[in-house]
């Protein structure tokens, strides 16, 4: 699915939101952000602006799963799971942020 400059945008933020959920990124986290950034053929200034949010997170106030158009929100759904399950494990506190985000995306 194509996706314009504003909803990479976002999802990249809900990505690594996610991606700080267990408060800690981590390598095979950022490994995996890295390559949806690549996919999504991010400009440099975007990567940038990624990287940013891999050393500190986005604000939560940043963050509102009511903004997903509904066309992208099982994509939204799809990247964060793999985000969350990048390390190998998915602790409890992202299980539960995974439930939350089901339950606000779903119509």
């Amino acid at each position: 699915m194509k996706i314009d400059a504003a909803a990479r945008r976002n999802l990249m933020k809900f990505v690594c939101s996610f991606a700080w959920t267990d408060l800690k990124v981590q390598q095979a986290e950022r490994d995996l952000v890295m390559r949806i950034a690549g996919h999504l053929g991010l400009s440099d200034a975007e990567v940038a602006e990624v990287k940013g949010w891999l050393a500190t997170p986005p604000s939560p106030d940043e963050i509102d799963p009511t903004t997903i158009p509904h066309e992208h929100k099982e994509m939204f759904l799809s990247v964060v799971e793999m985000v969350a399950a990048a390390d190998g494990r998915i602790v409890p506190a992202e299980r539960d942020s995974l439930v939350l985000f089901r339950d606000l995306l779903e119509d």
